[in-house]
């Protein structure tokens, strides 16, 4: 087999991906090691920067995400007993999108298999080859026989454990890692949302109440790395939300029956460059932020723009210069993107060496930062998303 454009990886960055160059003529083939019932009962991120929702629109899967989700034009802050709002759009004039990963994914993989494109699922041994010449290719093996696909470029959008970044030779790739020394724990519940997003600031440890729909809750609740989900019944993880939270929210919650919990450490990380010849590292495969500020999936989305823009101009202007900056482009966004992931999550979090001291410079930082709107602008221009 022979493409233009291998994209290794089905979820949400490489689905957009295979969208953005089918949309433009660029023929590409689909490889994932799992099989689409596996990539659909994985349970991720929820909101979306209006950078996001701008290229949903683009690729035309934006309608069911326009009638279902959720926008935002704001936030709450809540430290002290109290809420302190910050509004997205008086801000900024942009807003975000609240609507599930699973159903973004079932969006793309739908609209995908419409364009008639290649998916080949359920791949074993996915191997990227040569990508350091003129001629890459990839092999994988499918009910034990092996196959190889030709292609001009290679794109690794296969997460933090895929083969993509395994693959690069260890003195070509510099990593950048900070580990926290906390979890989140959450659980996914059929119960009415709170009406705004909630990130809590409490002397017990940070909460969150989001959301996936109109009858779907995602709490957090943040909690010791070595904790066991075993130990949290559906009932003290409520008991324990509603002590985290000013009154009015814990009595307003409803509570229920949880049908997913997890608990998921944090962590800061950052591989560079994002280009090894011809191939390109995409999303996971290159960074992880933790959950605070809804980075993650957002980033796929902007390095997905880059990449896209790249080979655009690379097929349709005969020009490299975009693919040639393509990292650099790619992680002046990633590396902002890290530094306010890292930013909300020391501010909004208990941390084991903190102190009555580093505790007061952080209640004295959130009261800065809602009484400033310099301060409240900036966190709401980062939080919508910075321009591309």
């Amino acid at each position: 087999m022979r493409t233009q454009v291998v994209i290794i990886g089905s979820g949400p960055s490489g689905l957009l991906l295979g969208q953005l160059l089918t949309k433009a003529g660029i023929s590409n083939i689909l490889l994932d090691r799992v099989d689409q019932d596996y990539i659909l009962g994985r349970v991720r991120a929820g909101v979306l920067e209006w950078g996001t929702v701008n290229l949903l629109e683009d690729v035309g899967v934006s309608d069911r995400m326009h009638a279902e989700g959720l926008p935002h034009d704001g936030y709450l802050l809540a430290f002290d007993g109290r809420d302190h709002r910050i509004d997205l759009h008086a801000l900024t004039g942009k807003r975000v999108m609240v609507y599930g990963q699973t159903e973004l994914t079932r969006d793309l993989i739908e609209a995908r298999a419409a364009s008639g494109e290649t998916s080949i699922y359920s791949a074993e041994k996915v191997q990227p080859h040569d990508f350091d010449g003129e001629k890459p290719f990839v092999t994988y093996e499918k009910d034990g026989v092996t196959h190889r696909i030709d292609c001009d470029f290679i794109a690794g959008c296969d997460g933090f454990h895929g083969v993509s970044r395994k693959s690069v030779p260890e003195k070509s790739i510099k990593t950048f890692e900070k580990v926290y020394p906390f979890g989140w724990l959450g659980i996914l519940a059929d119960i009415p949302p709170l009406e705004e997003l909630v990130y809590a600031n409490h002397p017990r440890g940070f909460a969150l109440c989001s959301m996936r729909s109109p009858t779907r809750s995602r709490y957090y609740i943040q909690c010791e790395l070595d904790d066991k989900i075993e130990n949290w019944s559906d009932d003290r993880f409520f008991d324990e939300l509603r002590r985290r939270l000013p009154a009015h929210h814990a009595e307003a919650m409803v509570t229920g029956p949880s049908f997913e919990k997890s608990i998921a450490p944090l962590r800061s990380f950052v591989a560079e460059p994002m280009r090894f010849g011809r191939m390109f590292l995409v999303g996971d495969a290159a960074h992880i932020v933790p959950p605070t500020g809804a980075k993650g999936l957002n980033l796929a989305a902007s390095d997905v723009h880059y990449l896209f823009e790249g080979l655009r101009e690379y097929y349709g202007e005969k020009s490299s210069a975009g693919i040639d900056v393509y990292s650099q482009r790619a992680l002046q966004r990633v590396w902002k993107s890290v530094r306010f992931s890292w930013h909300m999550t020391t501010l909004m979090h208990r941390f084991p060496d903190t102190g009555d001291f580093g505790q007061k410079i952080q209640e004295a930082e959130l009261d800065y930062l809602v009484q400033s709107q310099a301060a409240s602008t900036a966190m709401a221009e980062n939080y919508v998303g910075l321009p591309y």
